[in-house]
């Protein structure tokens, strides 16, 4: 058995530990059985995440229309229409689908709004960044969440780090500046690209705080915060989207009645809902840590996906740069998972719950 295999089976195991303590009453079934359950969700969700990803790609890179303002609010209008489709849907089929009641309340509406806020800025700011330096240097780009994170959990709530975790904030770091060095050295660096994924970064943290301060209003629900997130992102972008002139380039979009391009739009908003879905199914059928390994290697296939797709050909030290950057970013996971083990009143899925609030939403640019 060659190293890659020992590694995959090693996954594998992983996995199926974890998916045997989230669901003892599976533990009993056959393990191939159990094997191919997990293969067929893990390969749900990179397909899902993967495809978002270039879709959005896609719709962000035309040149006809330059409108990220209205796609980003295009993709909420559709989510919004989905957690209500949803909701029928589980109305219908109880047994079948889950999801919570929903109503519109102007209360709930007006504590998550400073959420939606920092939201819009999160989703505008990841697409603005993917718009500017693609699929291959995304990974990259909007790199320094985490890093983010440690820093605003210090600034805001006075929460330390350990030295282990502030080495994988280094190492995170350190592939950021190599990768933004090798993008000049190649000619193909997008200053722009740059400052939105950090600032995009900054975001992600900061809608992970106040994800926790909103939570209460909506029962501690996701998808009920997706739901009002959503509606008042809608609302905040329609004066942006005024003020940027993007309803004059909309009106004078030569493809503005062509069904293939609302195809698109439409389907770029399905999965952006769908990611949330498929995150969850994954981490219910594996495990937290599982569920990050499994971010992380999609990701490293995200990059080569695309690096090979438009014929790039990159250095050794800007591959080295997205490995430090992996590296470090799953290194800090499962120095968190190993630290909140032995702190009583937290367990290792509450990292994955702040992921899911918080990066999974970010990805709608994946």
């Amino acid at each position: 058995m060659n190293r890659t295999q020992l590694k995959r089976s090693g996954i594998l195991r992983m996995a199926l530990a974890g998916s045997a303590a989230a669901d003892p009453d599976g533990y009993g079934e056959p393990f191939a059985l159990r094997a191919l359950r997990i293969a067929a969700v893990v390969a749900l969700y990179w397909f899902v995440s993967i495809t978002m990803v270039f879709l959005n790609s896609h719709l962000l890179d035309n040149r006809d229309l330059d409108a990220p303002l209205f796609i980003t609010f295009f993709q909420c209008a559709v989510t919004v229409g989905l957690c209500w489709a949803t909701r029928l849907l589980s109305k219908a089929w109880p047994g079948l689908v889950d999801f919570p009641s929903l109503s519109f309340d102007v209360k709930t509406s007006r504590e998550v709004l400073p959420l939606s806020l920092v939201f819009i800025s999160m989703i505008t700011f990841n697409n603005l960044c993917l718009k500017y330096v693609g699929v291959a240097f995304y990974t990259v780009g909007r790199s320094l969440s985490t890093v983010f994170n440690v820093l605003l959990s210090y600034v805001i709530l006075k929460q330390t780090t350990s030295p282990r975790a502030l080495l994988c904030c280094g190492t995170i770091l350190g592939g950021f500046w190599l990768g933004v060095d090798q993008e000049g050295i190649s000619g193909s660096l997008s200053w722009s690209g740059v400052f939105f994924g950090v600032l995009a970064s900054a975001c992600v943290s900061l809608n992970a705080i106040y994800t926790k301060k909103v939570m209460p209003a909506v029962d501690g629900s996701i998808w009920k915060l997706s739901y009002y997130n959503n509606i008042n992102a809608c609302i905040l972008f329609l004066p942006l989207i005024l003020v940027f002139g993007e309803l004059n380039r909309l009106i004078s979009f030569s493809h503005l009645t062509d069904l293939g391009f609302w195809g698109m739009m439409s389907l770029g908003g399905v999965f952006g809902f769908a990611i949330g879905y498929v995150s969850g199914l994954q981490i219910k059928y594996t495990s937290p840590l599982t569920h990050n390994v499994s971010g992380t290697a999609k990701a490293c296939a995200q990059t080569v996906i695309a690096v090979v797709y438009n014929s790039s050909s990159k250095s050794l030290l800007w591959w080295t740069s997205n490995m430090m950057v992996l590296f470090g970013s799953s290194a800090y996971t499962w120095v968190k998972s190993q630290e909140m083990q032995k702190t009583p009143h937290r367990v290792p899925q509450d990292l994955v719950s702040e992921k899911l609030l918080s990066e999974e939403k970010s990805n709608m640019g994946v």
